[in-house]
């Protein structure tokens, strides 16, 4: 009987059954992490994330609800809510646009814990650089849990 095979190593075909139990375990988690690299690189859906964090980890990013919803852009923010008509306005109660950078940088009610805002065409790598410092994202958690529990300060006047 004849032994299926799948990879090559060395590039010679080589059996399965024939390697060593850790060495099979290393050879489905690059197969997996290839996968899913492929997956996220040409997915349809969270281009945000993707442009902070371009390659996939088994390794946690020690993230947390409030950092999800900043740096997707996914929450309270009035931009959001008006693109999936969930507001009529994208104003914030100060009169500005009001997506996530908004309060991050601009808006006058979340002055305590403003960021210096981005040069327009560097926006990413200043996402990138504030994902990155843990004390970015304290600031960042702080605006988000602010305007959850202010919920009408985000609102158009």
């Amino acid at each position: 009987m004849r032994e299926q095979t799948n990879e090559t190593q060395h590039g010679q075909p080589y059996s399965l059954t024939k390697l060593p139990k850790p060495q099979i375990k290393g050879l489905f988690r690059k197969s997996m992490l290839e996968e899913w690299q492929a997956s996220w690189k040409n997915g349809d859906t969270g281009g945000k994330i993707y442009n902070i964090m371009p390659s996939v980890s088994l390794r946690p990013t020690n993230w947390i609800r409030e950092d999800v919803i900043f740096f997707s852009q996914h929450g309270p923010f009035p931009a959001y809510l008006k693109r999936f008509h969930l507001s009529d306005s994208d104003y914030c109660s100060c009169g500005g646009i009001g997506p996530a950078l908004h309060y991050a940088t601009e808006c006058i009610f979340t002055v305590s814990w403003h960021m210096r805002k981005p040069v327009p065409n560097f926006e990413q790598e200043w996402l990138k650089r504030v994902a990155n410092n843990l004390f970015s994202r304290h600031k960042i958690r702080r605006i988000v849990k602010f305007i959850n529990e202010n919920r009408d300060l985000s609102r158009p006047p």
